[in-house]
């Protein structure tokens, strides 16, 4: 089965998931999208309000501000692959709980063994540390510390940036960022 069946075979199984609550509420499962061919995954916390509106991840304001950064270093959104941890989203945007995260990083893991990606870009403390914990590796990191720091393990680049909305509320954070995503595109080339 190739790269797009299983895919979609795992996008449907998530699409009728009831592991947790967060079902009852959501209008879309915002399972990712982008190339599955792709060596560069971005991996984020969890859809906020407009992504459960249209079912797209990053399709809001961070998802402008993730657009512009990508832009920046000349790389299109349609090149790479973004999803998050969570399918769904979370009442008021509140942070993940671990049930959920534990739940739901069932269809990132897949994904991630879909795709097999040679880079991991992770989108705040939730991604990085659920990557971190898939990779065995046990210590937890905070992304105020160690982004823009390549951490390398089997054969695959992580790569923590802070969340794009952190920009939103910190804009100066923008100039943080965009320093960051050069090392992504010194990985690239």
């Amino acid at each position: 089965m190739g790269r797009l069946n299983l895919m979609r075979k795992i996008e449907r199984e998530a699409k009728m998931c009831k592991r947790c609550e967060l079902y009852k509420e959501r209008k879309y499962v915002v399972f990712g999208c982008g190339n599955l061919n792709t060596e560069v995954i971005f991996i984020g916390e969890a859809p906020g309000k407009n992504e459960d509106e249209v079912g797209i991840p990053f399709c809001g304001k961070a998802g402008k501000i993730l657009d512009n950064l990508l832009k920046s270093i000349s790389i299109k959104r349609e090149n790479i692959y973004i999803t998050s941890v969570l399918k769904c989203r979370p009442p008021k945007n509140r942070k993940p709980t671990k049930i959920e995260i534990e739940n739901c990083g069932v269809y990132l893991k897949k994904q991630i063994q879909i795709i097999n990606p040679k880079i991991i870009c992770c989108l705040g403390n939730i991604s990085l540390n659920f990557i971190l914990k898939n990779f065995s590796i046990k210590e937890k990191k905070q992304i105020s510390k160690v982004h823009g720091e390549v951490i390398e393990k089997n054969n695959v680049k992580i790569l923590p940036f802070f969340h794009p909305a952190y920009a939103i509320y910190n804009p100066k954070a923008i100039k943080i960022m965009e320093r960051d995503f050069k090392k992504l595109k010194e990985l690239i080339c």
